[in-house]
Order: C-alpha cells, then sequence, then structure tokens
C-alpha cells in the first residue's frame, strides 16, 4: 500500500512561486507513476502534471509551461515547482500514485492578487 502526504502549500502573490511536495511511503510502489492534479469548488479535478509509464511527462498546454514535476528516489518524494503563479491557479493540489489510484489529502494554494 501507498500513503502519499502532500506539503508546501500556502499563499503567494500574483507572480510568485511555490513548490510542493508528496512524500510517498510504504512498500511495492514505484515513482515512476506519479501525478499531480487540483480542484477548485465545484469543479472536477485537473490534472496538472504526471509521468507516465514511459517515463515521459505531461503538462496541459494551458499551463504554459509554468509548472515542473519531478522526483527524487531516494526520498520517495515527488514535488511541483509552480512559477508565475496566477489567481486561476488557486486551489487545493493533491498527488496521486496513479496504479493503485492513492491520493493524497491535497494542499491548498491561494494566489492572491
Amino acid at each position: 500500500q501507498v500513503r502519499l502526504v502532500e506539503s508546501g502549500g500556502g499563499l503567494v502573490q500574483v507572480g510568485g512561486s511555490l513548490r510542493l511536495s508528496c512524500a510517498a511511503s510504504g512498500t511495492g510502489f514505484a515513482l515512476s507513476r506519479m501525478g499531480w492534479y487540483r480542484q477548485t469548488p465545484g469543479n472536477q479535478r485537473e490534472l496538472v502534471a504526471a509521468f507516465n509509464s514511459v517515463g515521459r511527462i505531461y503538462y496541459p498546454d494551458s499551463l504554459e509551461g509554468r509548472f515542473t514535476i519531478s522526483r527524487d528516489n531516494a526520498k520517495n518524494t515527488v514535488y511541483l515547482q509552480m512559477n508565475s503563479l496566477k489567481p486561476e491557479d488557486t486551489a487545493v493540489y493533491f498527488c496521486v500514485h496513479i496504479p493503485s489510484d492513492t491520493w493524497g489529502q491535497g494542499t491548498q494554494v491561494t494566489v492572491s492578487s
């Protein structure tokens, strides 16, 4: 089983940056299939970055290259670096272990104008 704990959210001004972390624990999993989603009230979760099964990274075009996903296998941690933040980036951000559909509890990101 996998357990995921996100951290690093908070309040930031427009144009600022944040780095989210997702610490993974458990057995029988790999960081190779991890992703980040975000969700705003009343809306479905939106994929913002993910590693696929062949090691490639997916980002939606709408993010315009502002977000970067990375991982540190030694620390069992996946990161989401978010730059040039906009008010529309305000959401709860979740990390997910895709093969087991295991989700963290989420971390709030609020971008103020």
